[in-house]
């Protein structure tokens, strides 16, 4: 059974409500989480690939990532938990998860079944929420993976029309 129904948060994948790429982050995270996300990503066999600018190389433990120079390039992780979705986490600080989906990717009841599965093994695995928040819109989330329940929930009212 799906956690959301794509006619009950459609507006929200909106691409000119949202924007193309919005931002999903965990808040409060620390150097284990990071470690334990990649961790995650290992053993799921989900496709992926890390790159430092034009360089792509193999995975580095996230202590040896989220300690480079402050004037070095931001690394990215590149994940893709079935092949047609894709999730980029950026390496920007210890404290806080973060990675885009593309809106374009995720229209439709099945693909909001993929979403809602990557930040619902995310927030298992760390036992924090999972948060989605519109393109550029920083703390204002409208759906995200909630510990308690231990399930993707909306977060936010739909736009009155």
């Amino acid at each position: 059974m799906s956690e959301l129904l794509w006619d009950d948060v459609a507006h929200f994948f909106d691409l000119g409500l949202m924007g193309s790429l919005p931002d999903v982050r965990v808040p409060d995270a620390s150097l284990e989480d990071w470690q334990a996300v990649l961790d995650l990503i290992g053993e799921s066999g989900w496709k992926c690939q890390y790159s430092e600018g034009d360089a792509v190389l193999p995975m580095s433990r996230a202590e040896a990532v989220l300690s480079r120079p402050v004037d070095a390039e931001c690394p990215e992780l590149r994940v893709w938990p079935p092949a047609e979705v894709l999730a980029i986490f950026r390496f920007h600080a210890a404290e806080e998860i973060d990675f885009d989906v593309d809106l374009r990717e995720l229209q439709g009841q099945e693909r909001l079944d993929v979403l809602c599965g990557f930040p619902r093994a995310i927030g298992r695995r760390l036992g924090k929420p999972v948060l989605m928040d519109p393109e550029g819109e920083y703390g204002h989330p409208v759906l995200g993976f909630d510990v308690e329940s231990d399930r993707v929930v909306l977060l936010a009212e739909p736009p009155v029309t």
